[in-house]
C-alpha cells in the first residue's frame, strides 16, 4: 500500500534522487518471533521476485550496538519493510534501527513500509500493550539514558502512523496471499524506470542542475517546470536524466515520450492517458473510452499520489489539457515537467520555471563529437584540424555532433575534406529532418519570414527587419517573432539583434534550394555568389525570385534583373550595376547596397515602394537632386559615405524614422527641410566631424527620441528651437566643441540619457584663477559666466530629474565642482565623472536612491569616495592614484562589482566587514599599497562565508596550500562533505588557486582592458560525468602578465551530485590575455555532489586568441574543514587533512586558524 506522504524531494533534507542504492530492501524484524516463519517466507519472495534484498542472520548479543556493516545497509536500501511482531519493541537492536530507518526516510527519501503482523497498528503508535511492557522494562534499564527511550517512543509513534499492511485486514490472515500482495506492492514502488540517457551524456550533469534549481523554486503542492530549445538541443536526453535522478522519491511516475507524435495519431490521446494511468497505477492495464473519460480518470486516480511525470515533446496547449488539466489533479509534492519547442506553450500553461537548453561549447562539442568519431574523447591524430572543422560547423548543437561523428567514423581522411566541404551549404539529410519539424508547423507567412530572416537578416536589428517584415507581410512582426522565438528558431539578444542557429539557417537556405529544384534562377531567395552571379551575368532571371544578395566584384547590367518583378529585397556589395536603372524592379522594399560606386542615384531609379536605403560606406556626394518622392522610406542609412557633404531634400519623405549619418566626415550641412520629418525618432550624427551647425527647424521634430552629435569636433551649439523637441529622451553630445546648452534645455522634461563635455574640455576656463571656487559647471548650461557660487545651478538643472544615465566624463570638472549637488536626480542609474581634476566628488550622490553604476576612473586628484547608495551594484576607481579609501557597496543582493585596479595609494576597502554572501568581484591590480594584513582580512571574509572575487596581481602560491602542482591539471583526494573524518572535521570549502601568464605580445593588441569570463566545471575523474561548475570574471591590460583571482563556491546543495565519486577534476576554461587566478571554494552546499569522492582532479584551460602566449603556470587547491563543534565552536580550518604540523606561512596560518563562524547558515 502506498506511502501518502507529500514531502518534496527538493526540501533542504532530501537527497534520494542522487543516493547510490546497494539493496532494494532491508528487512528489520524480531528475530525470535518471525525470523524462521513470516519474514523468511517474505524473504524468499522477494529473492524469488528479483528484488535485492538484505537481511540480516546474526542475533545481535545483549548489550552490544548495531555494527557499522547495519547502519550502512539501512542507508543504502531503497526500501525498508519494518515487521511489527508482538516483542519487537523488547529488542533495543530493533528499535535503534527504527530510529535509523526512520532517518533515512527524512534524509534520503527512503521508503518506508511497515508490517503489523500479530499486533495493531495503535498498539505500535501509542506503545499499548505487548509494546507498553517493553517500555516499561526499557524505562528501568536505560533510566540513565531517558533521551533515548523518549527517541524510540517517537519512533514508534510515526511509524504507526504510516501507511502499511495489515496481516488480518488485507488477507483475511492468509499469510500466502498477504506476502504476494507485499512483494506485488514493492516490485511496483521499485518498478523498471531507469532510462537509457544517451550514449555519452556529454555536458548533461549542469544541465540536469539546472532544472533541479528550477524544481526548487517550484510551488510546493505541484510543481510544473518546462523544458524548451531547437530541436536536437538535447532537451528530452535532459529530461531523462533528470527523470532517473528523482522518480524513486515519488509514489509512482512516467515518462511519456512522444506526446506530439502519439497524439497526431487517431485515439492518440486515449492512449497517452492510457499508458499515464498504467505506469503509475500498474499493474491493472486501463482502457479509456474517450478523452474526456481519460481526463476524469487521470484526476480521480491520481489526486492524492505523489508523482513525477515527464511530458516530452509537446506541442499544443491540448495535450495538456488532457493529461494533466489543472494542478489539483494530482497529489501534493508531485513534479511535473514538460519538454516543448514551443516556449509559449509553457508560458500558456503557467509554469513555475523555464529552461532553455543551449548549445554545447566548444570544449563539450569536441568531446562529444570525438566521441562518436573516434571513441575517444580527443580527435584521433592528424584529424584535429578536421575535427575542430566539424565542430565549429555544429555550433554545439548535440544532434549535429552526435550525427556527423557517427557518419564521419568510418569515412577516410579524403572523405572528412569532401563531406565537410558539402555540408557547408547543404546539411546532413538526418540533421535536415529533425530540424525541420519546427518549421512546418509554422503558417505561411512566418516560414516565410523565418526563411527572409535565415538569407538575409542574421544579426540584423530587430527594428530594422521589423519594417522589412511589416510592408512584405500581412501578419504583425511582433506576432511573428514571437512565434519563431516560441520554437526556438530564432533568439533575440541583448542588444536587439535576431539570431538563429547555424544549422537552422542552413536548413532555411536548403528548403529554398530544394523548392526550386536545384535551379537557382527559380530560387525564392538567392544568396550564394555564384548562384547570383550564373542567375545575373546569363540572365536566368524569374519571377519567382523575391531576394537576391550580390556579393561579386563585378558589374552587372540592369538587363538581368529585367525578368525578375517580384524582386523585393535587394542586398549588394561590392558590385556595380550598368545601363538604365528603369529597367530594375519597382517594387523594392530593401535596398541594402555596401560601397556603392554611384556619386549620387539615377532619376530614372524607381523607389517608391521602398522602406530601408541602407548605402553604407558609400560614394555618394549628394543622394539625390532636388526632392525624392519616398513616402513609405522609414529608414535611411548612409552611414561612412565619406563623400558625402550635403543631407538630401527631406521633403517628401512624410515617413522617415531613423536618418542614420555616423561617419560621414565631409558633412557640413543638415538641410532645413529635415524639419518636415515628423515621424523621425533618430538622429544618429556620430563622428560627422565637418559639421559646425545645426538647423533651427529641428525643433519641428516633434516625435524625436534620440540625438546623438558624439564626436561632431566642429559644432559649437546645439539649436535654440532644442527645447521643443519635446519628445527628446535621449542628448548624446561628447567630444563636441559645445560649451553649453540652449536656454530652451530647461524643457527637455522626458530626458533620461545625457552625455556632455568630452573634447575641449568645455567645463575648463583657463582665464579663471584655480583657486577661484566659481563652478564651470554653469557654463554647460547657462549662457552667461556666473560671478557667484549661488549660481552654479541654474533653476532648470532640475528639469532633468527624469535621468537615468549620465556621462560627464572628461568634461575638465575641477575641485569646484564640489559645490554641485546632484542629489535631485532621483532617478539616475548610471553616472560617469572619469577623467576629471576634482579633489572631492560632487555632493548629493548618496541621496541618488536608484543608483547602481557609478564610475570615477582616472581621477587622479579624487583623494576618498564617501558613502554611497546601498542601490549601488557597479563602482570602478581605476587608475584613482590619490585615493586611499573607499567604501564598498556590497550590501546588495544583485553582483556588486569593485574596481580599484590602479589605485596604487589605496590602503582600505571601507564596509568589507558587511559584504553579504552574494557574489562579488574585487579588481585589485596595482594596488600596491595594500598591506599583506588587509589582503589576508580578505580572504578571512571568505572563509568567513562572503562571496566575492579577488583579483591581484602577481603568481605565487602560499606554500601552505593542501595541494599545488605545474601546469593545468591537478587531482586531489576529498573527504566527506556531508560525514565528518575520524577526527571530526567536515570539509567546508576549497581555495582554489590558478597561476596564468602571458607574453608581453598577448597584450598589446589593444591598450584598453579586457573583462573575460573564466568557468570551472568539476568533473568525477572516473568516468568524466560533471558535477558542477563555477564562472567569475576577469581583467586584462597590456601592464600585466600574471594575475590572481580568488572565489568561494558553497558545496550545500551538492553533496548527493558527489555522492559516490571517488576522484574529481576540475577544468577551468579562461577567455582572457592572462590569469593567475586565487579562488576560494566554499564546500557547504555541495556535500551531497562530494559524498563518496576520494580525489579531486583540476585541469585548467585558457581559451585565448593564441595558445603560444597565454598559458597557464601552475595550479593548487587548498581544502578548508569545520572542526567538530564540540571540540572547537565550529572553528574553520584551512589545514591539509594530516598535516597539522606541517610548516607553514607562520604569520598567515596562525591568524587563519583563529577565524570561527557562530553558524553554518553563514555559508552558500
Amino acid at each position: 500500500m502506498a506511502s501518502t506522504d507529500s514531502e518534496s524531494p527538493f526540501s533542504s533534507s532530501s537527497s534520494s534522487s542522487g543516493h547510490r542504492w546497494n539493496y532494494d530492501v532491508f528487512l528489520s524484524f524480531r528475530g525470535e518471533d518471525t525470523r524462521k516463519n513470516f519474514t523468511d517466507h517474505l524473504y524468499t519472495a522477494l529473492i524469488q521476485a528479483g528484488i535485492h534484498t538484505f537481511r540480516d542472520d546474526n542475533e545481535l548479543p545483549r548489550g552490544e550496538e548495531i555494527s557499522p556493516q547495519l547502519l550502512k545497509a539501512i542507508e543504502g536500501s531503497r526500501i525498508s519493510i519494518v515487521v511489527f511482531s508482538k516483542h519487537y519493541a523488547s529488542s533495543r537492536w530493533c528499535l535503534d534501527e527504527l530510529v535509523k530507518i526512520l532517518e533515512c526516510r527524512q534524509n534520503i527519501d527512503q521508503v518506508v513500509l511497515p508490517i503489523f503482523y500479530d499486533t495493531e497498528p495503535s498498539d505500535v503508535r501509542k506503545q499499548t500493550g505487548s509494546y507498553a511492557k517493553a517500555f516499561d522494562e526499557h524505562e528501568e534499564r536505560f533510566k540513565e539514558e531517558m533521551e533515548k527511550v523518549n527517541k524510540w517512543r517517537g519512533a514508534l509513534a510515526e511509524a504507526g502512523n504510516l501507511s502499511g499492511w495489515g496481516l488480518h485486514n488485507e488477507a483475511n490472515g492468509y499469510e500466502a496471499e498477504f506476502i504476494k500482495r507485499i512483494v506485488s506492492d514493492v516490485a511496483c514502488k521499485l518498478g523498471n524506470k531507469t532510462l537509457h540517457v544517451a550514449k555519452h551524456p556529454v555536458g548533461i550533469y549542469s544541465r540536469v542542475q539546472g532544472i533541479i534549481s528550477l524544481l526548487k523554486g517550484a510551488k510546493p503542492d505541484v510543481g510544473i517546470v518546462g523544458i524548451h530549445g531547437i530541436a536536437g538541443i538535447g532537451k528530452t536526453t535532459i529530461a531523462k536524466a533528470v527523470f532517473n535522478k528523482l522518480y524513486f522519491g515519488f509514489e509512482g511516475s512516467s515518462f511519456l515520450s512522444d506526446v506530439k507524435e502519439i497524439s497526431d495519431k487517431p485515439n492518440g490521446l486515449v492512449e497517452l492517458q492510457e499508458r499515464l494511468l498504467h505506469d503509475i497505477l500498474k499493474p491493472r492495464v486501463w482502457k479509456v473510452s474517450n478523452v474526456y473519460e481519460g481526463m476524469n480518470l487521470i484526476k480521480e486516480r491520481l489526486h492524492r499520489k505523489k508523482i513525477l511525470v515527464v511530458f516530452d515533446d509537446v506541442d499544443k496547449r491540448e495535450q495538456l489539457e488532457a493529461l494533466m488539466g489543472e494542478r489539483c489533479w494530482f497529489g501534493a509534492g508531485s513534479i511535473i515537467i514538460v519538454v516543448t519547442k514551443n516556449k509559449h506553450l509553457l508560458t500558456e500553461v503557467g509554469v513555475d520555471g523555464m529552461y532553455h537548453a543551449k548549445e554545447l561549447d566548444r570544449d563539450q562539442s569536441l568531446e562529444l563529437f570525438s566521441l562518436h568519431a573516434f571513441r575517444e574523447t580527443h580527435p584521433a591524430k592528424d584529424y584535429e584540424e578536421l575535427s575542430g572543422k566539424v565542430v565549429d560547423y555544429c555550433k554545439g548543437l548535440p544532434l549535429a555532433l552526435q550525427i556527423l561523428g557517427s557518419h564521419l567514423s568510418i569515412r577516410d581522411k579524403a572523405g572528412w575534406e569532401i563531406d565537410i566541404a558539402h555540408w557547408r551549404n547543404i546539411p546532413h539529410d538526418d540533421i535536415q529532418g529533425k530540424l525541420r519539424v519546427s518549421f512546418d508547423a509554422l503558417n505561411v507567412d512566418t516560414s516565410e519570414i523565418f526563411l527572409d530572416i535565415a538569407c538575409y537578416f542574421v544579426g540584423g536589428d530587430k527594428e530594422y527587419v521589423a519594417d522589412i517584415v511589416g510592408a512584405r507581410y500581412d501578419c504583425h512582426p511582433e506576432v511573428a517573432f514571437r512565434t519563431l522565438i516560441g520554437r526556438s528558431l530564432i533568439t533575440i539578444d541583448t542588444w536587439n539583434s535576431l539570431w538563429m542557429h547555424d544549422t537552422l539557417r542552413k536548413m532555411g537556405r536548403e528548403i529554398i534550394r530544394q523548392r526550386s529544384r536545384n535551379h537557382p534562377g527559380n530560387c525564392s531567395r538567392i544568396v550564394l555568389p555564384k548562384d547570383a552571379y550564373n542567375v545575373l551575368s546569363k540572365e536566368l532571371g524569374t519571377d519567382a525570385v523575391e531576394g537576391l544578395a550580390l556579393d561579386v566584384q563585378e558589374s552587372f547590367s540592369t538587363k538581368s534583373f529585367t525578368k525578375m518583378r517580384r524582386l523585393k529585397l535587394l542586398q549588394i556589395k561590392g558590385a556595380n550595376l550598368v545601363g538604365s536603372y528603369s529597367l530594375l524592379p519597382k517594387e523594392l522594399i530593401w535596398l541594402c547596397w555596401f560601397g556603392c560606386p554611384l556619386k549620387s542615384l539615377p532619376s530614372d531609379f524607381h523607389l517608391n515602394d521602398l522602406v530601408i536605403l541602407d548605402m553604407q560606406e558609400s560614394n555618394v556626394r549628394k543622394l539625390w537632386k532636388g526632392t525624392k518622392i519616398l513616402n513609405k522610406l522609414k529608414i535611411l542609412n548612409l552611414s561612412y559615405s565619406k563623400y558625402l557633404d550635403e543631407t538630401p531634400n527631406f521633403r517628401e519623405l512624410s515617413c522617415l524614422e531613423r536618418l542614420i549619418l555616423t561617419g560621414c566626415t565631409s558633412l557640413v550641412k543638415v538641410h532645413q527641410s529635415i524639419g518636415n520629418l515628423k515621424s523621425l525618432v533618430l538622429l544618429n550624427l556620430h563622428y560627422c566631424d565637418s559639421l559646425k551647425t545645426l538647423p533651427e527647424s529641428m525643433g519641428n521634430l516633434k516625435s524625436l527620441q534620440t540625438l546623438n552629435v558624439t564626436q561632431c569636433r566642429q559644432l559649437e551649439k546645439l539649436p535654440e528651437s532644442l527645447g521643443d523637441i519635446e519628445s527628446l529622451t535621449e542628448l548624446f553630445t561628447k567630444g563636441t566643441a559645445i560649451k553649453q546648452l540652449p536656454t530652451s534645455a530647461r524643457y527637455l522634461k522626458k530626458l533620461t540619457k545625457l552625455s556632455f563635455g568630452g573634447y575641449n574640455k568645455v567645463f575648463y576656463s583657463p582665464d579663471l584663477p584655480s583657486k577661484s571656487r566659481f563652478s564651470r559647471f554653469s557654463l554647460w548650461l547657462s549662457p552667461r559666466n556666473c560671478s557667484s557660487s549661488n549660481a552654479m545651478l541654474p533653476a532648470f538643472f532640475n528639469s532633468f530629474s527624469s535621468l537615468k544615465e549620465l556621462n560627464l566624463s572628461y568634461a575638465g570638472l575641477s575641485e569646484a565642482t564640489s559645490s554641485i549637488d546632484l542629489g535631485s536626480l532621483s532617478f539616475l542609474e548610471d553616472l560617469d565623472l572619469s577623467g576629471n581634476k576634482f579633489f572631492n566628488l560632487p555632493s548629493g550622490i548618496s541621496l541618488l536612491p536608484k543608483l547602481q553604476c557609478l564610475r570615477v576612473e582616472k581621477c587622479s586628484n579624487l583623494l576618498s569616495i564617501p558613502e554611497l547608495p546601498s542601490s549601488v551594484l557597479f563602482l570602478s576607481i581605476n587608475d584613482c592614484t590619490s585615493i586611499e579609501r573607499v567604501s564598498a557597496p556590497l550590501q546588495h543582493e544583485r553582483l556588486p562589482l569593485l574596481n580599484v585596479k590602479g589605485c596604487r595609494n589605496l590602503i582600505e576597502i571601507q564596509g568589507m566587514e558587511c559584504a553579504g554572501n552574494n557574489w562579488s568581484i574585487l579588481n585589485l591590480n596595482g594596488c600596491s599599497n595594500l598591506s599583506e594584513n588587509y589582503k589576508m582580512s580578505l580572504i578571512q571574509g571568505l572563509c568567513k562565508g562572503k562571496h566575492y572575487d579577488i583579483c591581484l596581481a602577481g603568481g605565487e602560491i602560499p606554500e601552505w596550500f593542501s595541494h599545488r602542482g605545474e601546469g593545468s591539471a591537478l587531482s586531489f583526494i576529498l573527504p566527506s562533505v556531508s560525514v565528518p573524518v575520524p577526527d571530526g572535521n567536515k570539509l567546508q570549502a576549497l581555495l582554489f588557486w590558478v597561476v596564468s601568464a602571458s607574453t608581453n605580445e598577448a597584450t598589446l593588441a589593444t591598450s584598453l582592458p579586457r573583462f573575460d569570463k573564466c568557468v570551472a566545471t568539476f568533473k568525477n575523474k572516473s568516468n568524466g560525468i560533471e558535477l558542477f561548475e563555477t564562472m567569475a570574471a576577469v581583467t586584462f591590460d597590456r601592464t600585466i602578465t600574471k594575475q590572481s583571482w580568488i572565489q568561494r563556491i558553497p558545496l550545500i546543495g551538492l553533496e548527493e551530485s558527489l555522492q559516490g565519486v571517488e576522484e574529481l577534476e576540475v577544468n577551468v576554461k579562461i577567455s582572457v590575455y592572462d590569469v593567475r587566478k586565487l579562488q576560494r571554494i566554499p564546500l557547504i552546499g555541495s556535500e551531497e555532489s562530494l559524498q563518496g569522492v576520494e580525489e579531486l582532479e583540476l585541469n585548467v584551460k585558457i581559451s585565448f586568441y593564441d595558445v603560444r602566449k597565454c598559458w597557464v603556470e601552475k595550479c593548487g587547491v587548498h581544502l578548508i574543514m569545520e572542526k567538530n563543534k564540540a571540540d572547537s565552536d565550529q572553528e574553520i580550518d584551512i589545514h591539509a587533512p594530516g598535516s597539522d604540523d606541517q610548516p607553514l606561512e607562520s604569520s598567515l596560518i596562525r591568524e587563519l586558524q583563529k577565524w570561527k563562524i557562530t553558524s553554518c547558515s553563514k555559508f552558500g
